[in-house]
């Protein structure tokens, strides 16, 4: 991830930018010229439930659409009362996929996560169409801009390897759920730029700043996988956010020989907890770095509760790191982190 960089630009223009014509590759400015394709009264999309519309996607020609794109495309919105759900078939999908503001209250489920993986192979590095390195914010193999969507049992993958800056996934919608997907990438695996997010059971994989960005999010119970040196997060929470990233109940581990730190502070206001995580030795003694800029210390809040294992080495921890006692971790709830002005419970 590129220090310079400013992440907050990006909230204001992160469906234009993100897909500019000026900059991306063939695939991508076909998905963002592409027209709706509504599905029609009549069509071959199951209706099993009148209290949702039901779409499946499969590579063999089995569902209504082959592209998990197409099928994205082809409703315009769902709504509480009948939200589109979207089936995907075991298989690879080289594409992007762009979830656009609009279409809230969409619903992606695959059948096997380790069988069903979205995939794109786009890195900082390479040149577009202007001639000019297409950038960090520009790779992303899935983009959700949407609110009110939700994951489960598939793999989000950026298979650019270890090139540089790839996101596998990132996140602009508010109240966006995970459960049991993979997340496979090097660097920037995941960009969790605004709004709030939940991840369960699930694998993310990366080696430096893999889980970054402004957002709120709690993962509960996922296994963090460490593939080379590096740093697990980048957090740049704002000062007026309480909450940045929470992780409960976690595991931490990595390849052999490989270090790690638990993060480093983007933005001055970095906001990073671990509550009950199981750490392997992959993660250093002392836990957290400063960005090489020792100001942050007295601003960055990371924290630790009950953390247990090898890499827990709490007497080693950086002085401006803290403990948390019991009663101060158990006032760190779902509700209390991700709850916000409209009552957010991804658990309902």
């Amino acid at each position: 991830m590129q220090n310079f960089l400013c992440g907050s630009l990006w909230i204001l223009c992160a469906s234009v930018v993100i897909l500019s014509e000026n900059t991306l590759t063939t695939e991508a400015q076909r998905i963002y010229r592409e027209p709706q394709r509504w599905i029609r009264p009549g069509s071959t999309a199951r209706t099993e439930s009148q209290a949702q519309i039901n779409i499946t996607v499969a590579l063999d020609g089995s569902g209504q659409f082959k592209s998990v794109q197409e099928a994205i495309m082809s409703v315009p919105a769902g709504s509480p009362a009948k939200p589109v759900v979207i089936h995907i078939k075991p298989g690879t999908y080289k594409e992007l996929i762009y979830i656009q503001h609009e279409k809230r209250f969409f619903r992606l489920v695959g059948e096997d996560a380790a069988k069903t993986i979205l995939t794109y192979d786009l890195h900082a590095n390479m040149i577009g169409s202007d001639q000019k390195p297409i950038g960090t914010f520009r790779t992303p193999s899935t983009l959700i801009d949407a609110d009110d969507v939700s994951f489960e049992n598939l793999t989000f993958e950026n298979s650019a390897g270890p090139v540089g800056q790839a996101l596998a996934m990132r996140v602009d919608g508010d109240r966006v759920s995970f459960r049991r997907c993979r997340f496979l990438g090097w660097q920037d695996t995941i960009l969790l730029n605004r709004g709030r997010q939940y991840f369960e059971d699930c694998y993310i994989a990366g080696h430096v700043d893999f889980i970054f960005g402004a957002a709120t999010a709690w993962f509960e119970r996922c296994h963090i996988h460490c593939l080379k040196n590096g740093y697990i997060t980048a957090a740049s929470t704002y000062d007026y956010q309480p909450f940045g990233f929470v992780f409960s109940h976690c595991k931490i581990d990595g390849e052999p020989d490989v270090k790690t730190y638990l993060g480093r502070p983007w933005r001055d206001f970095s906001n990073v907890i671990y509550l009950n995580t199981e750490m392997s030795d992959v993660v250093r003694p002392e836990g957290w770095q400063n960005w090489n800029l020792p100001a942050r210390e007295k601003t960055a809040r990371y924290s630790e509760y009950n953390s247990n294992g090898p890499g827990a080495n709490l007497k080693a921890r950086v002085p401006w790191s803290h403990q948390l006692d019991k009663n101060q971790a158990k006032a760190i709830t779902i509700k209390k982190v991700l709850g916000g002005e409209d009552g957010w419970n991804p658990l309902k």
